[in-house]
């Protein structure tokens, strides 16, 4: 693995080759993966994984043209080649009018802030198999857990870098923690499995082994016998495993690349009140030890907290350069990069807590749904219609009442956001967090 400051040296590199070679603009960029999982099943070791890959990807233009290519060789040169390789194809590539590197003037500078996302540690997979046995005999020491998939925990270090041939260069690493435990409980047919799971960039950030296990174990218990879900037009509560969902959802409804091809179902919508007024859902790029903290994005351009709903508006699109040109816009800092063009991402999300507790928020439900698990990917990105399969548990006057399976829930996401009620438990665990949410008036159907 590269440190940043030589992958920075490597990306340079390849921008300068490539403005030699004949193109106009060229970006560079570094990612390399390095990391060691251990797993226990039933007290014994099942698989100790160790796996490195480092990937570097030049995008060059030429005039109007462009063109991407990868490569995972650091040879200089097999680098020499992949530059003369790339060019060569950005000659013959269709002339695209939205093409190009972000706007220099908005280019992030100065130095990289330290976000705190490397706890400098090492893989010690001693360590790691005491971790994964401790979190599944955790999970397999609740009453009723008949069998197990096992126990991991993993460590990972990971280094991004990207340069461009109009003045940026930039780069970081992280560090991550992760643990699990997948168990079953019942027997034969009557059989249900759960599983718990926590990461972290600095391990004493992690969850504990004991709370992580037994998460999973109560959970797969609690599954059992279930009974059929009541069908009709009934209030939904989303547990906060789940509720992250539905601002992902949003999020791709914003996102530039989608206003601009026309295929978002907030298209035209932006001026309308989508939430209730009291909804924020908020994107923060720079918190500490944040899993998705960044200081700029894929293309160089500097990143900063924003509301992306507030007042029940969404507050504007998720824009990169090209979508930006495309809608007459500036880019927000948004780009996301994989090896060739860049799309659109955001960071560190929340939906703010509401100011009433789960349980006060289904207080007055006679006959619900709270969901634990969705299945299927039964979203309409165009209409924003909404259909998933779910397992959960059924509400009875204001308090769950026993486990049910096998159903669906439906309806559009422009009534789901208008019905959304969240909770006062939100909790920042993964990349996109939210409480538990309430919404009513959702069409349930059990099989």
């Amino acid at each position: 693995m590269l440190t940043v400051s030589e992958a920075l040296d490597r990306a340079q590199m390849l921008c300068d080759a490539a403005a030699k070679a004949g193109a106009d603009a060229a970006d560079a960029l570094y990612y390399c993966n390095a990391a060691t999982s251990v797993s226990m099943r039933l007290g014994a070791l099942e698989d100790v994984e160790r796996s490195e890959g480092q990937d570097i990807s030049l995008r060059v233009f030429v005039g109007q043209r462009s063109a991407s290519v990868s490569t995972a060789d650091m040879d200089a040169g097999e680098l020499t080649k992949l530059v003369e390789r790339c060019v060569a194809m950005a000659r013959e590539a269709p002339e695209d009018p939205y093409s190009g590197l972000a706007p220099e003037e908005l280019l992030f500078k100065g130095p990289v802030p330290d976000f705190d996302l490397d706890d400098g540690s090492e893989a010690d997979p001693a360590a790691l198999r005491s971790a994964a046995l401790a979190v599944e005999e955790a999970a397999r020491a609740v009453a009723g857990v008949t069998n197990s998939e096992g126990g991991s925990a993993s460590h990972s270090r990971t280094r991004f870098a990207l340069a461009t041939s109009h003045g940026f260069a930039g780069g970081y690493g992280s560090s991550g923690h992760s643990l699990s435990a997948s168990v079953i409980a019942g027997e034969g047919a009557s059989m249900q499995r759960d599983y718990g799971w926590h990461s972290a960039h600095h391990l004493t950030d992690l969850e504990s082994t004991a709370d992580i296990g037994a998460r999973a174990g109560t959970r797969a218990v609690a599954r059992l016998n279930p009974g059929k879900a009541p069908n009709g037009k009934l209030p939904v509560v989303l547990d906060p495993r789940v509720s992250g969902g539905i601002v992902g959802h949003l999020l791709g409804a914003i996102a530039g690349p989608a206003i601009a091809r026309g295929t978002s179902f907030l298209l035209g919508k932006e001026d309308q009140m989508l939430f209730d007024s009291s909804i924020v859902i908020r994107d923060e790029p720079h918190r500490p030890r944040g899993l998705r903290s960044r200081a700029f994005d894929g293309e160089g351009l500097p990143t900063a907290a924003r509301n992306l709903v507030e007042g029940g508006k969404i507050t504007g699109w998720l824009l990169d350069t090209a979508s930006a040109k495309q809608l007459g816009l500036t880019p927000t800092g948004h780009a996301s990069r994989g090896g060739g063009a860049s799309g659109v991402g955001a960071s560190n999300l929340h939906l703010a807590a509401g100011s009433v507790t789960p349980e006060a928020l289904m207080k007055d439900i006679v006959d619900g749904v709270y969901i634990t698990e969705l299945i299927g990917h039964g979203v309409n990105p165009v209409t924003g219609d909404y259909s998933r399969g779910a397992s959960g548990f059924l509400i009875k006057d204001g308090a769950l009442a026993g486990p049910i399976a096998e159903f669906t829930i439906a309806g559009n996401l422009i009534d789901m956001f208008a019905a959304l009620i969240p909770a006062s438990d939100l909790e920042f665990r993964h990349g996109t967090n939210a409480p538990t949410l309430r919404i009513d008036g959702m069409t349930v159907a059990s099989s």
